[in-house]
């Protein structure tokens, strides 16, 4: 252990120093005999006494795991010299909650001695942690002296958030060229009927339609639309949040991501993620089940960073984002710099879609007229911004109050399939 601090035994050396020095000024005996003890009791500490050693480490049950469930910890604990009396404090941090057996321990441990302690740590709220730092006091039988050490045994710990509910996914216009579950335009290898056309060599007997071919006195075959996967990524507005810690846009957003990303995944999509905020971070769009680790870590990595480096951020690196993608974007529409970024991938020819995370439920108008007029006018100017999206055939749908996201995701489908019939 690291010495950090001698208490009572400074001051008993102390007050008999002073007691000696001034039986001599003062020609007062008595004096040095009622000191005297206390520098007695001060050399014998400083000659009895050792410092502790004491090693340490920190077990969590489960590296991964969602909001809501527990974890055991595990604090063990070794001394390599006796220790009259030690305590123990894991520190927690905030988003998690001690729940069985409590994070303090006090306790005797003689040279070799080994003691385990168990507690139990509920999640409240997702996000990354490291569980393991722990503060450690001791002191010797006459609490003479007390030391104070920290030991850094943290493990990662990775909270994710709970998936909020998604029955059908929002289809994109455009597919890729891997096989997956989405019927693409064009024609190929599927199940999906398409259109008959006459027989040509090296046409598989199987796609000859034997009725059509009867009835045109000529052989003709089945041509199916292609089954294709989609480029999918999800765009996170980390520039401001509204609300209190556990209850705000930006925890809604990460909610729904998180269950878009498992159900795209499922439908061997490519899922991507982009955080948009004071601090730019990008997943590029993979597939397949660790894909889905990276793309929840990299969800748990949202978060409102205040940064002047990026003040001037308003668009999002060409590299970032494949061509043809199907951008998802959640956002409470509050800052100018994620509205203008939006537009500016609707420009560049992105499939976009605007899922706002409305701050309304945690916005309410002041008593006074002049703050009633200004409320009002807020609400005018976020008119005003779905009116830019919806200019350029971008979809934008309220989430609000305690909507569904299945049914947001909805009234996207049903315009989409609107605007794919125009389009027709």
């Amino acid at each position: 252990m690291r010495r950090l601090r001698v208490s009572k035994l400074a001051g008993y050396a102390g007050l008999g120093g002073f007691g000696l020095l001034a039986a001599l000024a003062l020609g007062l005996p008595e004096l040095a005999a009622v000191t005297a003890p206390f520098a007695v009791l001060a050399v014998l500490g400083l000659a009895l006494v050792r410092e502790p050693a004491v090693t340490g480490t920190v077990d969590v049950s489960s590296a991964r795991v969602l909001e809501g469930d527990d974890v055991e910890v595990t604090l063990h604990l070794r001394a390599l010299a006796p220790v009259e009396r030690l305590e123990a404090f894991v520190v927690v941090e905030d988003g998690l909650a001690v729940e069985d057996g409590g994070n303090v321990v006090a306790l005797r441990l003689g040279a070799g001695d080994e003691r385990e302690h168990h507690f139990s740590l509920r999640c409240e709220r997702w996000g990354a942690y490291g569980v393991g730092e722990v503060l450690l006091r001791a002191a010797d039988p006459l609490s003479l002296r007390r030391w104070e050490a920290r030991l850094d045994r943290r493990s990662p710990l990775r909270v994710y958030p709970r998936p909020e509910q998604v029955a059908e996914l929002l289809r994109p216009f455009r597919t890729q060229v891997f096989s997956g579950n989405h019927v693409s335009r064009e024609k190929g290898e599927g199940i999906e009927f398409a259109d008959l056309r006459p027989f040509v060599p090296g046409d598989r007997v199987r796609r000859v339609n034997w009725r059509a071919s009867a009835r045109r006195g000529e052989l003709w075959v089945n041509e199916y639309h292609a089954e294709r996967n989609s480029d999918v990524v999800l765009f996170i507005d980390t520039f401001t949040e509204v609300g209190e810690e556990g209850a705000n846009t930006l925890d809604l957003a990460v909610r729904a991501a998180a269950g878009l990303a498992e159900h795209y995944l499922r439908e061997k999509d490519r899922v991507g993620v982009v955080s948009f905020g004071g601090r730019l971070n990008w997943l590029l769009p993979g597939t397949g089940p660790t894909q889905l680790y990276r793309v929840l870590d990299a969800i748990l990595e949202s978060e409102i960073v205040v940064s002047f480096a990026w003040k001037d951020v308003d668009i999002v690196p060409r590299r970032m984002l494949p061509p043809h993608a199907l951008v998802i974007a959640l956002t409470p529409l509050l800052d100018d710099r994620a509205v203008a970024a939006l537009l500016d991938l609707r420009a560049r020819g992105f499939d976009l879609v605007v899922i706002e995370v409305s701050p309304l439920r945690f916005i309410q108008p002041g008593s006074r007229e002049i703050d009633r007029l200004a409320y009002r006018l807020w609400r005018l100017k976020r008119e005003a911004v779905r009116a830019r999206f919806e200019a350029v055939a971008a979809p934008v749908a309220l989430w609000e109050d305690d909507r569904p996201l299945v049914a947001v995701l909805a009234e996207v489908r049903e315009w989409r399939r609107h605007v794919a019939r125009a389009r027709a």
